[in-house]
């Protein structure tokens, strides 16, 4: 652990040492997601889908927002996972033109089988710290997300980068 200093050469140390463990942490879930996705035989956009479940039903085109599939892919993708009883496709009861997709029992125990451990000891980890320092990380989170996602959309407007650009 770093200890924390008022001089300025501590403070680059310390963001540098942040920024580096961020992107370790990014690449530890990354490859576990990406272990768990092979040992069920799904690739990542069948995983973001199912996570995106994980949080209560969805329409067909938040999951083409998160996977940046098309309608018909989204389609397809949708056809596999009720194929193999990871989610399911009922009619809205506010608008019966529209399908709720949602997932099943069957992902909800995958679910907690693969991730529950992470979030039981990750509850752990949390309980170590106090509410001032919780506020902190949490202010720290929400702005580090919203910097990547406001740089995923202007890389994403730039268009595909050719030679020479």
């Amino acid at each position: 652990m770093i200890k924390i200093n008022s001089s300025s050469r501590n403070r680059e140390d310390m963001t540098t040492a942040i920024g580096l463990a961020i992107m370790q942490w990014q690449d530890a879930t990354q490859a576990y997601d990406e272990a768990v996705g092979a040992k069920l035989g799904l690739n990542m956009a069948e995983r973001h889908c199912i996570g995106l479940l994980y949080g209560g039903p969805q329409s067909a085109g938040a999951i083409a927002t998160v996977t940046g599939l098309t309608p018909a892919a989204v389609t397809a993708l949708i056809d596999r996972l009720e194929a193999r009883g990871y989610l399911t496709r009922t009619r809205s009861l506010e608008d019966r033109r529209k399908v709720v997709i949602e997932a099943t029992d069957a992902t909800r125990d995958l679910s907690a089988r693969y991730y529950g451990a992470i979030a039981r000891e990750g509850e752990k980890v949390v309980a170590t710290f106090s509410d001032a320092e919780l506020a902190t990380i949490s202010r720290f989170v929400h702005a580090a997300l919203d910097l990547q996602r406001d740089q995923l959309a202007r890389l994403k407007a730039e268009g595909p980068d050719t030679p020479g650009r």
